[in-house]
C-alpha cells in the first residue's frame, strides 16, 4: 500500500540483523502516532534501532542522553533573559523535534522522566503558563536497562502509560550474530544511512490509520482481551481505556503496514503482547514469568471470530 514501508523494513532489517519482526513493530509503532520504549540489556541494538529509525526518515532528530543530574529543563528549554530586549526569552530544548530518543531513560530521576508527560501525551510543552506545540510528526523512542542494572529508576505506571508499544530485542541467533561480527563496521554504517521517507508521507499514512475498517465483531474480539486482563485471578491491574485505545490504534497501524485496509484478528494478536504486556500489574511474579507471556496466554484461550 506505501512503498515507503517497505523500503524503510529493508534499511532497517540491514542494519539490525535477524530481528525483522521487532523492525516490523517499529515501523507499526511510528505509522500508528504511538511512543516506543525498548528494554533489554546493554549492547543487543536498542540505540542503534532508534538511531536507524530517525536516520532513515526525513525527520528531525534529537538525542538525550538520561542521567542522573539531568534536569527537566535540560528536556523541555528553559526561559533565559535577554538583556537587550529586557525580556525572557523561551530557548526550546531538545524535545522539539520530530524524533526523540530518549536513552537510558530510566537512569535519570522521575521528576525529569515526567518532563516528557505532557509532550507524549498532548504533543505540546509549558513552560511558566505559557504553551508550546510541538512538531509534527512526533515520536519519542526510549530505551532503557533491566531494572536489576545499577542507577535505574523505575518508570512510574503513568508514564509507560504513554509508550504506545514496549519491545524486547533479544540476543541475536548464532548465525545471525556471527553475520554482524563478520560485518562490523561501527556507527559509520548508521550516519550512511539515507531517508527513504518524508515528513509528509509518514503524516498522510498516519492519518490513513484512521481509516482502516474495523468489523464490530473485531471491537468484541478486542474488548474480551482488555477485559479478561481486568478480571484474571493472577493480575492486580488490568488494562485501562487508554490502553484499549492504543491496542485498537496499534492493530491498525498493523495492517497498514501489512498492506491492508481492513483489520483481521491476527493485527490484534501480533499487537496485543506488546501493547497491553507492560500496562498491567500482576499479583505475584511466580504466577507465570512475565506479564507479556500471560498476556499471549489469554489472547489464546480467547476464541477468535470468524
Amino acid at each position: 500500500m506505501f512503498q515507503w514501508i517497505e523500503d524503510l523494513k529493508k534499511t532497517l532489517t540491514g542494519i539490525i540483523k535477524g530481528k525483522d519482526e521487532v523492525v516490523k513493530m517499529a515501523i507499526v509503532c511510528l505509522v500508528s502516532e504511538g511512543h516506543l520504549l525498548i528494554e533489554d540489556v546493554p549492547g543487543v541494538g536498542k540505540t542503534t534501532l532508534a538511531l536507524s529509525l530517525a536516520r532513515a526518515t526525513d525527520c528531525t532528530f534529537q538525542r538525550i542522553q538520561f542521567t542522573s543530574d539531568l534536569l527537566p529543563s535540560d528536556i523541555i528549554g528553559v526561559n533565559i533573559y535577554n538583556p537587550e530586549k529586557r525580556e525572557f526569552e523561551f530557548r526550546r530544548g531538545p524535545v522539539f523535534a520530530n524524533i526523540v530518543l530518549a536513552d537510558e531513560i530510566n537512569r535519570t530521576n522521575p521528576k525529569t522522566q515526567s518532563a516528557l508527560l505532557e509532550a507524549m501525551n498532548e504533543k505540546k510543552v509549558s513552560v511558566e503558563r505559557s504553551t508550546y506545540p510541538l512538531p509534527s510528526p512526533f515520536m519519542v523512542i526510549a530505551t532503557q536497562n533491566p531494572l536489576e542494572y545499577h542507577g535505574t529508576f523505575p518508570l512510574p505506571e503513568s508514564q509507560l502509560d504513554r509508550f504506545m508499544m514496549h519491545l524486547r530485542i533479544g540476543y541475536p541467533d548464532y548465525d545471525d550474530e556471527k553475520l554482524i561480527l563478520k560485518d562490523m563496521k561501527g556507527l559509520d554504517v548508521i550516519d550512511s544511512i539515507r531517508p527513504v521517507v518524508t515528513k509528509e508521507e509518514i503524516i498522510e499514512t498516519q492519518k490513513r490509520v484512521n481509516t482502516v475498517h474495523v468489523d464490530d465483531a473485531l471491537y468484541d474480539y478486542l474488548l474480551r482481551i482488555v477485559d479478561t486482563t481486568r478480571k484474571h485471578e493472577g493480575i492486580r491491574l488490568g488494562v485501562s481505556t487508554r490502553g484499549a485505545q492504543f491496542l485498537l490504534r496499534a492493530s491498525k497501524g498493523h495492517a497498514i503496514v501489512d498492506g491492508r485496509d481492513y483489520l483481521i484478528p491476527d493485527d490484534i494478536k501480533a499487537v496485543a503482547p506488546l501493547v497491553i504486556g507492560h500496562r498491567i500489574i500482576l499479583k505475584s511474579r511466580t504466577y507465570i514469568r512475565d506479564a507479556v507471556e500471560l498476556v499471549r496466554v489469554i489472547i489464546d484461550a480467547i476464541p477468535v471470530p470468524l
